[in-house]
């Protein structure tokens, strides 16, 4: 069984922690932090000056589903 919990602030995961240590329940927790390469962080900063100047093209859903002949199920 997997549960999603997401606690809205340090406090709330530490309860949370906490009881499931006392019960000694088996969990895992994921590590959210997640490192971008020097060039990885120079791209995503020139997409987003790319979109802010209005160079970078958009598409609804529907367009990208006509585009691909996507099938609903």
């Amino acid at each position: 069984m997997t549960i999603v919990v997401n606690p809205h602030n340090p406090q709330e995961e530490q309860a949370l922690l906490a009881f499931l240590d006392s019960m000694k329940y088996d969990y895992a927790r994921e590590d959210e932090t997640v490192l971008l390469s020097d060039a990885q962080q120079q791209e995503i900063l020139e997409r987003d000056r790319q979109y802010e100047a209005g160079e970078a093209e958009s598409y609804s859903l529907n367009e990208i589903i006509a585009h691909f002949n996507i099938k609903e199920k």
